[in-house]
């Protein structure tokens, strides 16, 4: 609708002042005109008009053209009707036009360092609204930028996040400064539109000037997640070994694993049907027929104890008939099993026990 809109060219100088036009045939109106009669139109007829796709200039000349408006007589009106009608069937194909559009269209299929290339090399446009791009931010990038700002322009960023994230951006700071950003947000009322764009276009050029990560995961989640599919030996050597270079890292990365042993800590006996669905069947058997041991055997009374009797008997009797595991294959069938919950976790299908509730 606005890409029609655009198309009637309202760029193009305005005639007729604010005289009523004339009756009779239809009058030769402007483009800027064509596109008032129709905005007119579609709101007496309630419909709601996506005007903000348009850019700031085109919004502006569009409602001054309308304010000069008074009347215009049903053959002109049909005939303005006709030619959008004939514009809006006539696109077979809209971009959303400028690079922040082109950008946020592409969002998921470039990668970062191409995206945050386009915008270095272009500038910031100050036609577009930075708040489109600051406010879906992760809470990490945000959460630096509201510490090193102003409690004012901290104030005006949780002002313009939904709420749940301004909570929780607002639960992660400092209390002091939350409760200084808090009542500052008090005073946002009095704040004008430019000089939050202003703020805005700030935060945006400082966000813009962040190295790019070359990994999305920071290094406790890295590691952890290789080890949560390492072998037994290796995984705890390597704790070892972190725990000898760095005892906090170390102590991050642990809270970080999460292995067979801990099914029964971390996952809620409801949820146990649900992660079994992600594995094949004869990996869970290997992993139940390896888990003999004092430390295992919980693990697979757990699992067990949490789905049907039938099922259960049935995955006991295939364990027993599979007889003894090799260790390698046993710890695969286990990680495998492993994998399914972080896959079902990742997926929102489950939500883990955090460590501080075990």
């Amino acid at each position: 609708m606005s890409q029609a809109l655009a198309q009637l060219n309202l760029d193009a100088p305005a005639v007729g002042g604010g005289l009523p036009l004339p009756p009779g045939g239809p009058a030769q109106l402007s483009n800027r005109q064509k596109a008032a009669v129709i905005v007119r139109l579609l709101l007496s007829e309630g419909v709601s008009l996506p005007l903000s796709g348009l850019s700031v200039d085109l919004q502006a000349a569009l409602t001054e053209q309308i304010g000069t408006m008074r009347s215009v007589d049903r053959g002109t009106l049909l005939a303005v009707v006709e030619e959008f009608l004939g514009a809006v069937e006539g696109i077979g194909l809209s971009f959303p036009g400028g690079l922040e559009g082109a950008l946020s269209m592409l969002d998921g299929h470039i990668s970062d360092g191409a995206a945050l290339r386009l915008r270095r090399r272009a500038g910031m446009a100050l036609s577009s609204d930075p708040w489109e791009r600051i406010t879906p931010l992760p809470p990490e990038l945000l959460l630096p930028v509201i510490s090193e700002e102003s409690v004012e322009v901290g104030a005006v960023v949780l002002s313009k996040l939904p709420v749940p994230r301004a909570a929780d951006l607002l639960g992660r700071l400092p209390g002091d400064k939350a409760r200084r950003i808090a009542y500052a947000m008090s005073l946002t009322a009095n704040v004008d539109p430019e000089t939050v764009l202003r703020i805005g276009q700030a935060l945006a050029c400082q966000l813009d000037q962040q190295p790019v990560k070359a990994f999305s995961a920071g290094p406790v989640e890295r590691v952890g997640a290789i080890l949560n599919v390492s072998a037994a030996a290796t995984r705890d050597e390597v704790l070892e070994g972190l725990e000898a270079e760095d005892k906090d890292f170390a102590e991050e990365v642990r809270r970080a694993i999460f292995t067979f042993v801990q099914i029964p800590k971390r996952v809620e006996p409801r949820d146990v049907p649900k992660m079994l669905r992600g594995i094949e069947q004869a990996e869970l058997v290997t992993a139940l027929a390896a888990a003999t041991t004092d430390e295992l055997a919980p693990v697979a009374d757990f699992i067990l104890g949490n789905i049907s009797q039938r099922m259960a008997n049935g995955l006991r009797e295939e364990a027993t008939a599979r007889g003894r595991v090799k260790e390698k294959e046993g710890e695969e069938a286990m990680n495998a099993l492993v994998g399914a919950i972080r896959a079902l976790e990742a997926q929102g299908e489950i939500a883990l026990i955090e460590d501080e509730e075990e």
